[in-house]
C-alpha cells in the first residue's frame, strides 16, 4: 500500500460522495473474484463464461452471482478510502456506492460499511460502467457530486462530477483526471511491480538448485557445457515455478484470506490485481517452456511433467491428505531428475529414493505446522487442505519416520555403493553425513513440536544459521571425499 493520504474536509455543498467499488473501496475486482471462484470448481466452465459473455457483460455478472458465493467479509479493503468516506459522512454528506458489480453482491459488501447510505449496481441487463454510470449519477444528482474512482471508464463519470478523488498508483493518470475534473485527493495504491516480484517468490528458486546436484555427483563439475545445460534447466524450472505460484494463489484466493500469513500475499491482500497476475503467469509459462525447448527432448518432457504435476497439485491434489506431501516430495525429486536429464548424468536410484524420503519428511513438517496453528486458533480444519485437528499425531509420526528412513537410505548407500564407486578418493568422509542429517532432521521436528517452525522447512533452512553451518560442514566433508584433502 502507498503512503497514507491526509484527508482534508471538503465543503458539504459539493453534494454527496459517490464511491466506486472495484479497486477503490475494496482492493480487488468483484467480477474477477467471481470468475476465479467459478473456474476453481471446474476449469472447463470457461465455455460457460464465453456463452454468457456473448449475451453481454451484465448477463455474465448475473449468472456468476447466482452460482458463486463469495465471502465478502474477507475481501481486502482500501483503508485510506474508508477513512476518507467516514470523515465525509461525519461532515454530514451522503455516501453512495455506485458500482459495475452486480447489485445484490454490492449490497452484501456495503453492509460491512456503516457510512454507506445507498447502493447502485449492475441490474436489469444494464452494466453500470463508464457512460452508463455517468448518465445514471448525473440523473440522480443533478446538483453535482464528488466521485471516488480508479480507472479509465471512470473518466466518463468524472466528466459530469463536481470534483474527484483518484485511487491509483499512477501520477500520470491523476493528472489526466485533473484535466476534466477538480482533483481533491490522489490516494496512491501500492507498487504493482514490487507486488509482481513478491508473487514470483524468487527466494523459492533456491529449491531449483537441486538440478545442479547430478552435475557435481557425476563428476562433471569442470564441464562448461554441463553447467550451461543445468543453468538453462534451472531458469526454466524457476520461471515455471513462479508461474505455478501465481496460478496457485489465484485459485487459493479465498482460502489464503482466511490464513494467518497467506492473507498478506499480493493477490489475497489486493496489492496485485487479479488481471495482472493472470497475465504474469501466462508470460512466465511461455518463458519457461521457451527455455526448456533449448535443452534435449527428455529435459523438456520432464519439465512439462513438472508443470502438469504442480498445477494438478494446486487445483486438486493439495486437498488430499498425505497425498499432498507425497506429491511435494515427488516434485523435489523431479528437480533432480531434470538435472540428470539436462547434463546426461548416470541416474542414481539411491539419490532419487533418498530425495523422496527426505523431502517427504519436510513436506509433512510443513503440514504439521499448519495443523498445530489451526488448533491454536480454535479451528477444526485447515483451510484449503484436507487435514483436521485429529491428524496431527499421524502427520508427526509419518514425518519423523520418513526423515529417519532417509538417513537409513544414506547409510545403505555408504555401505553398498559409495566405497565401490571410483568417484570418491576418500569416501570415509561421507560417514559424517548421517549424523549431521540426523541432527538437522531432529532440529526441524523439534521446532515443529514446539510450534517454533513458522515457515516452509526448506525456506527455513536457507535462513537458519544452525542449518547453514550444518550444510557447510556437509559441503566440506563432500569436498574431502572427492579430493582426498584433509581439514
Amino acid at each position: 500500500m502507498g503512503a497514507r493520504a491526509t484527508f482534508q474536509p471538503i465543503a458539504v455543498d459539493q453534494g454527496p460522495v459517490v464511491l466506486d467499488l472495484d479497486n477503490t473501496l475494496i482492493r480487488t475486482n468483484v467480477l474477477h473474484e467471481l470468475t476465479l471462484a467459478y473456474l476453481k470448481g471446474n476449469p472447463l466452465r470457461l465455455f460457460h463464461l464465453a456463452l454468457w459473455l456473448a449475451r453481454g457483460k451484465a448477463h455474465l455478472k448475473d449468472q456468476l452471482s447466482r452460482r458463486v458465493t463469495l465471502d465478502t467479509d474477507l475481501l481486502p479493503v482500501n483503508e485510506e478510502v474508508v477513512a476518507y468516506a467516514r470523515e465525509q459522512k461525519a461532515l454530514g454528506r451522503r455516501v453512495i456506492l455506485a458500482t459495475a458489480a452486480e447489485s445484490l453482491i454490492a449490497r452484501r459488501i456495503a453492509r460491512r460499511f456503516d457510512f454507506i447510505t445507498e447502493v447502485v449496481g449492475t441490474e436489469n441487463g444494464v452494466n453500470l460502467l463508464g457512460e452508463a454510470k455517468a448518465l445514471r449519477l448525473a440523473d440522480m444528482f443533478p446538483d453535482g457530486f464528488l466521485y471516488v474512482g480508479d480507472s479509465a471508464p471512470d473518466l466518463h463519470v468524472w466528466a459530469v462530477s463536481k470534483s474527484a478523488v483518484v485511487v491509483s498508483e499512477s501520477q500520470r493518470f491523476a493528472r489526466k483526471v485533473g484535466r476534466i475534473a477538480t482533483v481533491e485527493r490522489h490516494v496512491r495504491t501500492g507498487d504493482a511491480g514490487r507486488a509482481m516480484l513478491k508473487l514470483m517468490r524468487p527466494h523459492q528458486w533456491a529449491k531449483n538448485a537441486l538440478v545442479f546436484a547430478p552435475l557435481v555427483l557425476d563428476g562433471q563439475a569442470t564441464s562448461l557445457a554441463a553447467w550451461t545445460a543445468a543453468a538453462i534447466a534451472f531458469f526454466a524450472l524457476s520461471f515455471l515455478a513462479s508461474a505455478t505460484y501465481a496460478i496457485n494463489d489465484l485459485f487459493d484466493l479465498q482460502d489464503d484470506r482466511a490464513h494467518w500469513t497467506k492473507k498478506n500475499r499480493p493477490i489475497a491482500s489486493g496489492a496485485l490485481p487479479i488481471a495482472r497476475a493472470m497475465v504474469l503467469s501466462g508470460a512466465l509459462l511461455l518463458a519457461a517452456f521457451a527455455l526448456a525447448a533449448l535443452g534435449n527432448a527428455l529435459t523438456f518432457t520432464l519439465i512439462l511433467l513438472y508443470g502438469v504435476l504442480t498445477i494438478s497439485y494446486s487445483l486438486a491434489l493439495k486437498r488430499q491428505p498425505v497425498t499432498d506431501a507425497f506429491v511435494l516430495a515427488a516434485l523435489f525429486t523431479l528437480r533432480i531428475g531434470i538435472g540428470i536429464a539436462a547434463v546426461g548424468a548416470t541416474p542414481s536410484p539411491w539419490l532419487l529414493v533418498f530425495s523422496m524420503f527426505l523431502f517427504g519428511s519436510l513436506s509433512l513438517a510443513k503440514r504439521y505446522t499448519e495443523i498445530a496453528r489451526m488448533k491454536d486458533a480454535g479451528r477444526a480444519k485447515v483451510a484449503g487442505r484436507g487435514y483436521v485437528a485429529e491428524d496431527a499425531a499421524l502427520v508427526l509420526a509419518m514425518g519423523l519416520a520418513s526423515g529417519l528412513a532417509a538417513i537409513v537410505i544414506m547409510v545403505l548407500y555408504l555401505i553398498e555403493d559409495a566405497f565401490a564407486a571410483g568417484f570418491y578418493v576418500q569416501p570415509a568422509f561421507l560417514w559424517s553425513f548421517p549424523p549431521i542429517l540426523f541432527l538437522w532432521i531432529g532440529r526441524v521436528w523439534l521446532l515443529c513440536a514446539r510450534g517454533e517452525l513458522h515457515d516452509d522447512p526448506v525456506a527455513f533452512a536457507i535462513r537458519d544459521r544452525t542449518s547453514i553451518v550444518m550444510g557447510a560442514g556437509m559441503g566440506l566433508m563432500f569436498l574431502g571425499a572427492v579430493t582426498g584433502l584433509s581439514f
